[in-house]
């Protein structure tokens, strides 16, 4: 099997287990490319991604990369001679990048493509309710996550499980279905499959307005948005004219005694109202206090308010 030279492109935490998986491959690492260095916090010094802190630990060189569009990115990439552009979890690259490395460039992505195509594929997975998800490693072209797939993983999602819990779990399935794909590319053994586009679905990102909880909505409903949001950007309600972010619940009792957004105390529990029944809130916060319980929240703030 040829060795391949590959110029790894990555930002956040889901791309290190990728780099070390590529690291004890075999394969050669001739850069990591990242972004630049920024101050994390008031008053300190610019620090380094997480990936670019490991790639320096694990002696690779590195490139900060302020835009995948400029003349000086695409030259420097040009000197390495890269066989391979690895890419998870980082920018978009131009035509110009995609060109450069001698047999292509390949992606990870969170999800079963063509569904959930975008910025946030675990996040809406679990708040469209999927039972299954997984990784896809394809190659890139201009079209964001078009591309023709090399492999896939699938694996099953949690009727409690968050965003969160999914990530740590793909992050570490999408690296060894990473390795098991460059391999395949280095030994020419490639069954490429094209994407069904009449099949896709959009992950955009999320923001405060599409990450608001609607308690006129179904139990599930509500419960897939909130541990979708779950740890982050987080869903949230209003609690008089505070915000309330909503982090677990429960699905409980489907029966409404009460109107949507009320609380309903049962057997020292807290739930909310929802359109078909109840939901238990197991772990809330209001603005600058701790995160709460349902039974904290409960024997400390007045359940009488609606959340709307």
């Amino acid at each position: 099997m040829k060795t391949l030279r590959i110029v790894f492109m990555g930002s956040p935490d889901f791309a290190i287990p990728s780099l070390e998986a590529i690291h004890q491959s075999g394969h050669e690492i001739v850069a990591v490319a990242s972004n630049p260095d920024k101050r994390r916090g008031r008053g300190g010094k610019p620090r380094p991604t997480v990936v670019k802190k490991r790639a320096m630990e694990l002696g690779y060189p590195t490139i900060d990369v302020e835009t995948p569009k400029s003349p000086e990115f695409s030259a420097q990439l040009k000197e390495l001679k890269p066989d391979l552009l690895v890419v998870v979890a980082f920018r978009i690259l131009p035509p110009e990048v995609l060109e450069i490395p001698a047999i292509g460039s390949i992606n990870l992505h969170a999800s079963l493509l063509p569904k959930y195509r975008g910025a946030a594929p675990i996040h809406w997975a679990i708040i469209n309710g999927e039972k299954e998800t997984g990784c896809t490693v394809f190659f890139l072209n201009e079209k964001v996550d078009t591309g023709k797939i090399i492999k896939q993983a699938k694996t099953d999602i949690g009727p409690m499980e968050t965003t969160g819990d999914l990530y740590e779990r793909l992050k570490t399935e999408g690296a060894t279905l990473l390795t098991e794909s460059i391999d395949e590319i280095a030994a020419g053994e490639l069954e490429l499959q094209e994407q069904n586009d009449s099949e896709a679905t959009p992950a955009p990102k999320l923001y405060n307005e599409n990450t608001k909880v609607d308690f006129n909505q179904p139990v599930q409903k509500v419960h897939n948005l909130i541990r979708g949001l779950n740890p982050f950007p987080v869903a949230w309600c209003e609690y008089g004219d505070k915000k309330l972010n909503l982090y677990r619940s429960k699905p409980g009792a489907e029966t409404l005694n009460a109107n949507p957004g009320q609380f309903v105390e049962e057997d020292d529990k807290l739930f909310v109202q929802c359109s078909d029944g109840l939901l238990e809130l197991t772990e809330l916060q209001l603005p600058g206090t701790k995160r709460l319980s349902g039974i904290e929240f409960k024997n400390g703030y007045d359940t009488t308010v609606v959340l709307t």
